[in-house]
């Protein structure tokens, strides 16, 4: 059964792009529905039950925040994602009460829009796994972040990845491990690696994989299970659209440079 995916944006062509780009690479995945404002959101979602809802923040009439609460007087388990402009950022502290699964800062990447939203698909799949997860408590957003600061932070997040990757973790864990709110740890993160969660999250398991892809004992199956992708089709799509090449193909190229000792 398809995710009905509910995408609210005032303005026309960003919300035309944003369709297309999910049409093009999930269309087999998602049905999806527009909306023009704020109050069309909310008529879409009573009548079609959306499990996924991206919404801009800033929108006439009623908010993306004022959507997204009155979407959680009556749904718990609807997946929100915002889309926020960088500069007006401080707009996602108010979004923790309505338990965001990812904040997309504009202007994004298409690939980051694409995993983002695939991350959430899965996690509205199985909502007791991440939704319902006790809260950590967590300091308030702070607006400056000095480099040194911003090094440590860094390092701290890199190496919540390199222990965790193997495991289904996402944006809400590492927040949670790291003890910052959700909105914080996005716009951090954002800081630090110029680019969302799970982007690069799925950007390094790709690296890992094809290290262990030199070793020809190993099956792409096992490969797949040890960077943290427990569904084969869906290692074999990320990889793809990371490296261009299957990762049959990638690991056939790889042999025959080996051969020609290139």
């Amino acid at each position: 059964m398809k995710c009905k995916v509910l995408v609210a944006e005032d303005e026309l062509i960003e919300r035309k792009v944003l369709c297309k780009t999910l049409q093009k690479y999930l269309g087999d995945l998602i049905l999806l529905f527009e909306a023009r404002n704020g109050r069309e959101a909310m008529e879409l979602f009573e009548q079609e039950a959306p499990q996924l809802v991206i919404l801009d923040i800033e929108m006439p009439g009623l908010t993306g925040l004022e959507v997204a609460r009155r979407i959680r007087e009556t749904d718990k388990n609807c997946g929100i994602l915002f889309l926020t402009g960088y500069d007006k950022f401080a707009y996602a502290r108010q979004a923790i009460s309505v338990r965001a699964l990812d904040y997309l800062l504009k202007p994004y990447k298409e690939q980051e829009l694409i995993f983002a939203v695939e991350d959430a698909i899965r996690q509205v799949s199985s909502p007791v796994a991440h939704m319902a997860r006790p809260r950590a408590e967590v300091p308030t957003l702070k607006e400056e972040v000095d480099d040194v600061r911003t090094a440590v932070i860094r390092s701290e997040m890199y190496a919540f990845i390199e222990n965790h990757y193997r495991e289904d973790i996402s944006m809400q864990d590492a927040a949670a491990a790291l003890r910052y709110s959700d909105a914080y740890f996005c716009k951090l993160f954002k800081q630090c690696f110029k680019v969302n969660f799970s982007t690069y999250l799925n950007e390094f398991r790709v690296q890992k994989a094809r290290q262990l892809m030199t070793d020809s004992r190993l099956n792409l199956k096992d490969i797949s299970a040890a960077c943290g992708y427990s569904d084969a089709n869906y290692f074999t799509k990320v990889f793809k659209r990371i490296t261009g090449k299957t990762p049959s193909e990638y690991r056939l190229a790889a042999a025959e440079q080996a051969v020609k000792g290139e």
